[in-house]
């Protein structure tokens, strides 16, 4: 083969691709989704106590961005064209910080590396995070948490948390989130109130 052939069909390919993802062949964008921290009232006064909440663990189909869809037991799926800002470890991560600084009552809410002087932590496995579509859609949640003394490393208490809300106004992924986060400001509103109370 001339070399000036295999130069013209390199210069084509060069060409040629780039029309391609302007023809619709690059990544779709993808639908953006946080939760929101609720405001809980009623919260017991914890005024001298510092509070740390630790990254989340979760399992692998729960630790990233996908938004995950449940069309039957056992079976996983992830929301087409949607994703979470961050992991959801993280993003739980920071709304329940945030729920925890909006109740008040503490002396002092922060993450790993912000330097507080900490009295109790706050350890959430996440279990389930899901929308489940198999006979109506609802959103279910549960997230094992411990209060753990960071004084002497013991845990304080442990409970399980779950909440459910339905999926309203049709099955779009601004419904499918909402529901999700109307479950997880049920939760978290619940985790501040029990958090203060054994602490």
């Amino acid at each position: 083969m001339k070399p000036g052939v295999v130069w013209c069909s390199v210069a084509f390919l060069a060409l040629f691709l780039p029309g391609c993802a302007l023809l619709g062949g690059g990544t779709p964008k993808l639908d953006t989704y946080e939760l929101s921290a609720p405001t809980p009232s009623g919260v017991p006064h914890r005024a001298h106590t510092q509070v740390l909440i630790a990254e989340p663990s979760a399992l692998k189909a729960l630790d990233g961005q996908n938004i995950v869809i449940a069309p039957a037991p056992g079976v996983i799926q992830y929301l087409k064209g949607a994703q979470w800002a961050d992991r959801l470890p993280k993003v739980v991560q920071a709304r329940l910080a945030d729920t925890f600084q909006k109740s008040g009552r503490f002396g002092g809410v922060g993450r790993p590396g912000e330097g507080l002087a900490i009295d109790y932590q706050v350890i959430v496995d996440v279990r389930a995070f899901e929308v489940n579509v198999e006979g109506g859609n609802v959103a279910d949640i549960e997230l094992f948490v411990r209060v753990l003394n960071d004084r002497n490393g013991q845990v304080k208490a442990s409970r399980t948390f779950e909440a459910s809300a339905p999926v309203g106004g049709g099955k779009g992924n601004d419904a499918y989130v909402a529901a999700l986060d109307a479950a997880f400001g049920e939760a978290a509103v619940d985790i501040v109130k029990w958090s203060a109370s054994v602490m």
